[in-house]
């Protein structure tokens, strides 16, 4: 039986990471294209900064989920 709770937290952060994982790589590609401008680097590097927070989320609930399910001693 999986822990409900661990299970929806789980799926909070996979529902957090969907969103990023489509932000960050629009934000890194609006960077690309402007590279005359002042902004670009800082665009760029809010770009992949959004890419590495899906990239986390989407490890953590995963992991969470997992472990709902896999480890029943606690």
């Amino acid at each position: 039986m999986a822990n409900k709770e661990r299970l929806g937290k789980g799926i909070q952060y996979l529902f957090g990471a969907l969103p990023l994982m489509f932000i960050g790589p629009s934000v890194i590609y609006n960077a690309f294209m402007n590279k005359n401008n002042d902004w670009h680097y800082l665009v760029l590097v809010v770009g992949c900064a959004l890419c590495l927070t899906a990239m986390w989320l989407a490890f953590k609930g995963i992991r969470t989920i997992t472990n709902a399910f896999f480890d029943g001693n606690q």
